[in-house]
């Protein structure tokens, strides 16, 4: 495995968790929110496809102002599928 795709993975299962907790309202979704980071930003030199560096730039564009919303939860939950698919067409 290598490391993009264990940090693409991580943070796919991170935005999963994010997703299901605000659905659920639950205060550990901002924890989450904010630990996602952490993969986001070990990503910023890894070679990805222009389409997964759009998400990730969305995703910084809420860094310091994240928005607990059902839309903004149907987003993360797309974009963890997106990033799940994308980890297993990685070579």
């Amino acid at each position: 495995m290598t490391e993009t795709k264990m940090l693409i993975g991580s943070l796919s299962n991170d935005l999963s968790r994010v997703a299901n907790m605000m659905y659920r309202k639950s205060s550990s979704a901002e924890i989450f929110f904010h630990e996602m980071f952490r993969w986001i930003n070990a990503l910023d030199t890894a070679p990805i496809k222009p389409y997964i560096q759009t998400i990730l730039k969305d995703l910084k564009s809420h860094e310091h102002h994240p928005q607990f919303t059902d839309e903004r939860a149907e987003t993360y939950l797309m974009y963890s599928v997106i990033l799940q698919n994308y980890t297993l067409r990685i070579k």
